[in-house]
């Protein structure tokens, strides 16, 4: 269906006023911002008033929204912290990962009596996480340089790993009737070597851009336009070998991020390597990149939380039968349970920590939405299934930031 320059621009205002108005509503009523964002949506969308559609156009303006929200994300994270959490952070995307898969697809096979294939499925749309909500609630309440929100980041992007994985082997198994482990593996290492590669080469790419606008540069407009089409590069290369976009431009964020240091040989026989770190021009040149694509940024990040909740149509929520809503409730379980589960195995955290930190990590979100509308399409779900799903998704949604916001005040 061909979509007007008209509805464009009416679905753009739409959600740009009305995610504002009650992004200020819900934070006057101690509620975080991004949780009016997301109602936003689905009182627009198809859920209630049918304003808005989720048309591709839209799509494409929420997908910039979220590769930049990622691209901040590392641009202000602190590389040293994240390798010192790297562990921790490994372990809350794994356990967080895998407990949901394994109860999800138990629950379902044994409980419910649903077939292996659909299980599995049901079990790898539980595996997911939406970085981006709970991000935005950290950086919200102040807490996204903290040691908690380090550990979440990296486990957030490895959990998208994670999830890619579970997602292309599940569809082998759907296509072909079987797991293909050497194209598996072919995916898994492209992916690792983007992310021990591309840093670096993005920091190198950095620079250059850097000297170019200090030499040649004589009209105002450079610095929006280079990193902008910086992240965008990034983010195709990241989605070319396999991994979400996002990843991408996190990564193109951590370059140019003041914390980030290059390698840099002392003798010629590789026995001293040191980290060069920024020059006070560079970090002049970091800071005019912040001030002026932080504006960019707020413009774009609210589109991607309203068009989340445009995408969640209520009106496919058919929980009509106790056996339905019984599954619902428990499938609902699972994937909170098993998200904090996989916290508890953080070493060396508190108490308060470990649960702030699987608390953050269960929002399911547009990620979610991916695994459920691929097993509805390919017809591994069923609609009564699919609505179930739908429903653990927006509570998944809704429910964490304002837990995550409650849980930071009791601490």
């Amino acid at each position: 269906m061909e979509i007007s320059i008209t509805e464009v621009f009416l679905s753009l205002l739409l959600i740009l006023v009305i995610g504002r108005f009650f992004a200020e509503a819900f934070f006057k009523f101690g509620i975080p911002p991004v949780v009016g964002e997301v109602v936003t949506g689905i009182i627009i969308g198809p859920s209630l008033f049918g304003l808005v559609n989720d048309n591709e156009i839209i799509k494409i303006f929420a997908e910039i929204g979220i590769i930049l929200l990622l691209f901040e994300v590392g641009f202000e994270s602190d590389i040293k912290k994240l390798k010192s959490e790297g562990i921790n952070a490994f372990i809350v995307a794994f356990f967080g990962a895998f407990f949901p898969f394994l109860l999800g697809t138990l629950v379902s096979y044994y409980l419910f009596n649903i077939n292996l294939l659909t299980s599995l499925f049901i079990g790898g749309t539980l595996t997911a996480t939406s970085i981006g909500i709970s991000l935005r609630v950290l950086k919200d309440l102040n807490l996204h340089l903290t040691k908690m929100a380090s550990i979440v980041i990296g486990a957030a992007v490895l959990d998208d790993i994670l999830g890619v994985i579970v997602l292309a082997s599940l569809v082998q198994i759907v296509e072909i009737g079987e797991l293909e482990i050497f194209s598996l593996l072919k995916l898994i290492t492209l992916m690792s070597v983007f992310l021990l590669i591309s840093p670096f080469i993005a920091s190198l790419i950095a620079k250059v851009l850097h000297l170019f606008e200090k030499k040649h540069v004589k009209i105002s407009g450079y610095i929006p336009i280079v990193v902008f089409s910086f992240i965008l590069f990034f983010s195709l290369i990241a989605h070319a070998v396999g991994l979400p976009p996002i990843i991408g431009a996190f990564v193109a964020g951590i370059a140019l991020s003041k914390r980030f240091a290059l390698p840099k040989l002392k003798d010629s026989n590789f026995r001293k390597i040191e980290f060069t770190l920024k020059t006070k021009d560079e970090i002049h040149f970091i800071r005019k990149v912040e001030t002026q694509v932080s504006p960019i940024i707020s413009l774009f990040a609210p589109i991607f939380f309203v068009s989340v909740g445009i995408s969640i149509n209520l009106k496919e929520v058919n929980i009509n039968s106790l056996d339905l809503l019984a599954f619902g409730i428990v499938i609902l379980l699972v994937a909170v349970i098993g998200k904090i589960i996989g916290s508890f195995f953080v070493v060396k955290t508190y108490l308060k920590d470990k649960i702030l930190i699987g608390i953050s990590m269960i929002p399911r979100g547009e990620v979610g939405l991916i695994f459920a509308e691929f097993g509805k399409s390919a017809k591994i779900f069923s609609q009564d299934i699919y609505s179930a799903l739908v429903f653990v998704i927006i509570i998944t949604t809704l429910i964490p930031p304002i837990l995550l916001k409650y849980a930071v005040k009791s601490k």
